[in-house]
């Protein structure tokens, strides 16, 4: 029997509202509408209100997991645009920062998974042990969420001895619960029924489609962004890219637990390495041009844009989330699916929605609503609405 079914705008298992309508024979899947921007908060429209000192504030608030991700490849771009070297010390300690946020953000997912599959122990192992890596960052930044962190030119906080001692023994602490997460995966024969030929992404569509990430790199595309377009410090230490041929689910978690043992390698050999000298410059006036940063957040490829007419603010800043570009091999990996499978299916590639969101706004006669309009409609609908509030009953 043929038949649609919503998943959202609102659902248990989605933590942002969205939408996937699904064309539904039987018990399975035929095919997926997404629907996306129920929750566009104007981020890119924000920034050219700020100056480029003030951005990252912004930035970071993008997304609660990759709150490290987004100010760092925004700070790239802006020196990128400006031209400055950045001094080794932050270098070092930026890499720190983005490698305990991939843990944090790997671990936090193998969680939710466990959760989706009714492996509620997981979850809760998983975010136990997650403490671990929000304790190294309160040391660090005096935050778990949020550390503002990173600034044009550099880092805000540096990393002293007693905090570096507390990432070393954090660090110790994770790993064995790490490669206990990796063995589970590696030889559970639960899991692998579960997650093995579910949700294929052949190598082929995972090219055409252009995914970034774990869900590329899931299925045989070895790219990364700290390889192939080296900054920070991850041209001077050692580490491999993960890279795995399943093109399923199974693929996508064994690549998370992996990266999360290369992670730990990074992060010991920045704290033994770590140079001394200044953590920042201060970044002069920002010339007219335009600039670019991308780093490789734990979901794949960020990527940030920012334009300068010599003023202190952005008159463009444009923001490209993994999952902008990761959502769309959903109309490959859903369909053939069995209903029960389209969760885990489209949480395998991590999505972040808010980092996503878009929008745009059409007449009906199709032509485009601009900001001034918005502003001005909005403001009509809200001076409306306090009219009929005060309006005294009859």
């Amino acid at each position: 029997m043929k038949t649609k079914i919503p998943i959202g705008p609102y659902h248990p298992l989605m933590e942002e509202p969205e939408s996937f309508l699904l064309d539904v024979d039987g018990d399975r899947i035929t095919g997926i509408d997404v629907r996306l921007s129920y929750n566009h908060r104007g981020i890119e429209k924000l920034s050219e209100g700020r100056t480029f000192e003030q951005v990252p504030f912004i930035v970071e608030r993008i997304c609660g997991i990759c709150s490290n991700s987004h100010p760092y490849a925004y700070v790239l771009a802006f020196e990128d645009l400006a031209g400055i070297q950045v001094p080794e010390r932050a270098q070092y300690i930026r890499t720190i920062v983005a490698e305990l946020e991939r843990i944090h953000s790997h671990f936090l997912w193998i969680g939710l998974a466990g959760h989706f599959l009714g492996y509620n122990t997981v979850f809760m192992w998983a975010w136990k042990h997650r403490e671990d890596i929000l304790d190294a960052f309160e040391a660090i930044s005096g935050n778990r969420q949020n550390y503002a962190v990173m600034c044009p030119g550099g880092v805000r906080w540096d990393i002293d001895d007693d905090a570096r001692r507390l990432i070393a023994e954090k660090i110790d602490a994770i790993e064995p619960k790490a490669r206990l997460f990796l063995k589970a995966i590696c030889d559970d024969p639960v899991l692998h029924a579960r997650l093995r030929g579910v949700g294929v992404l052949p190598k082929e569509d995972a090219i055409a489609y252009g995914a970034l990430g774990p869900t590329a790199r899931a299925s045989g595309l070895a790219i990364d962004v700290r390889r192939d377009h080296p900054y920070g410090a991850y041209d001077r230490v050692e580490w491999d890219v993960c890279v795995e041929g399943g093109c399923d689910v199974l693929a996508k978690a064994m690549v998370r637990a992996r990266e999360n043992i290369e992670s730990i390698r990074i992060i010991r050999q920045c704290l033994r390495d770590l140079p001394p000298g200044p953590i920042r410059v201060e970044p002069e006036e920002a010339p007219a041009g335009e600039g670019i940063g991308h780093v490789e957040a734990p979901r794949g490829e960020c990527f940030h844009y920012v334009r300068s007419d010599g003023g202190n603010r952005p008159i463009r800043h444009k923001v490209r989330a993994p999952t902008f570009m990761n959502l769309p091999t959903c109309q490959v990996t859903v369909p053939g699916m069995t209903l029960a499978d389209t969760t885990i299916v489209l949480a395998a590639i991590d999505p972040c929605y808010c980092c996503t969101e878009r929008t745009v706004v059409v007449r009906r006669d199709g032509s485009r609503v601009g900001w001034g309009d918005l502003v001005r409609l909005s403001r009509e609908k809200t001076e409306r609405l306090c009219r009929e509030i005060r309006r005294p009953e009859r």
